[in-house]
């Protein structure tokens, strides 16, 4: 049973949910919680999953507390009548580790999408770091998507033969969802001028909230830039990002601000866009893979690897550090082009059929049948 309720890891597991379908040997279930409820049914029509359970435990302005007890609480019957082998969740989102905690108190297996993603810090990003810790801990199985995650996750002593390293199910999302002959741009694209790089825009991080004045007027100061870059934002709407965003960017010339958009559209804009500012831990991963640069506008982030590869560079929150780090790929060619032509780090679009592969071989009793260098090395795109 794939278990998934909010946009990120709804495209994460869309992959490993088709990978687990088109297995002879495999009864596929999926439970979906619609933390995000919106987004998630767009997401779920643009990848043509059928849920067979939907705990709908949305509500406005939801605490972490309200999700984590109503999936508790949801889940408890599901598991109950579904009786799987196996509960898969993704990364770090309150969904997951609810419904891991679900699962153990049922003695059912979890196995971890994504795991092993590490900052220095338990409250940065928050509350998505201790999400992912706790789900590691919970987890039996632990699909990691880099050699890095995988150590962090020996350092914490999980055993070596629970872990495997698969690459992100995220590249595979995108990369297919990129080649679509199909996508359309997203709405108000065209009042853009064409003529000027456009920067794809999100903030919505709970991190974030305290400072989202403060990101708001670095993106007033980049539009305001000689090179009067195009800044389009699909802004989430939350109370703590939507009225400042509007109040400060709204009627800007060079401003887009569009109400959320699904996430082929969302794909079809980084791809015509010069490059993305961002809080967002996917677009990290999935920008990246066709070329775009990403700044990243947190004070730390869970993705090292990108740092180190160069297609990432950590700008925070403070409007100086933004506005100086936008300004340079926009005025400087040789700065733009390291970035853009560095190696993503982060798969080759096959991680959920490894995840499939080896999950079965584990199940029968098995070892995975590729070594764990090959696998690894394939993983990593290199």
């Amino acid at each position: 049973m794939s278990v998934f309720g909010t946009r990120p890891d709804t495209i994460k597991m869309a992959p490993v949910v088709r990978a687990l379908q088109s297995h002879p040997d495999i009864v596929a279930r999926v439970c979906v919680t619609a933390q995000h409820r919106q987004m998630l049914d767009d997401l779920l029509e643009f990848f043509a999953i059928a849920p067979d359970y939907d705990l709908n435990v949305m509500t406005e302005d939801q605490s972490l507390t309200e999700i984590t007890t109503r999936v508790l609480i949801g889940m408890e019957p599901v598991l109950r009548e579904a009786r799987p082998d196996v509960v898969l969740v993704h990364g770090d989102t309150t969904t997951s580790t609810a419904a891991a905690l679900a699962a153990f108190y049922r003695q059912i297996p979890v196995g971890h999408v994504e795991a092993g993603l590490r900052t220095s810090n338990r409250w940065l990003p928050y509350p998505e770091e201790m999400n992912r810790r706790l789900s590691a801990t919970l987890a039996t199985y632990h699909f990691a998507p880099t050699l890095l995650a995988r150590e962090h996750l020996l350092e914490e002593n999980v055993a070596a033969d629970d872990v495997v390293v698969t690459g992100n199910t995220v590249i595979d999302a995108f990369l297919e969802t990129a080649a679509r002959e199909d996508l359309s741009l997203p709405p108000r694209w065209t009042e853009l001028d064409s003529r000027a790089p456009a920067i794809v825009v999100t903030a919505h991080r709970r991190e974030n909230h305290d400072h989202m004045r403060e990101i708001c007027e670095a993106l007033r100061a980049i539009a305001e830039l000689p090179s009067r870059p195009q800044l389009y934002w699909p802004v989430h709407p939350s109370p703590r990002v939507a009225p400042i965003a509007r109040e400060i960017l709204g009627g800007m010339p060079g401003v887009v601000l569009v109400d959320p958009i699904d996430y082929g559209e969302m794909v079809a804009a980084v791809r015509a866009s010069a490059f993305v500012l961002t809080d967002s831990g996917g677009l990290q991963e999935e920008a990246p893979c066709i070329g775009k640069p990403v700044l990243v506008m947190r004070e730390e982030t869970e993705r090292p690897e990108g740092l180190a590869a160069g297609t990432l560079a950590l700008v925070g929150h403070d409007r100086r550090r933004i506005v100086e780090a936008a300004r340079l790929l926009l005025e400087d060619h040789a700065a733009y082009a390291a970035m853009a032509h560095a190696r993503n780090p982060y798969g080759d679009g096959q991680a959920a059929s490894r995840i499939v592969r080896w999950l079965v071989a584990r199940l029968r009793g098995g070892k995975y049948p590729e070594s764990f260098e090959a696998q690894a090395t394939a993983a990593q795109g290199s």
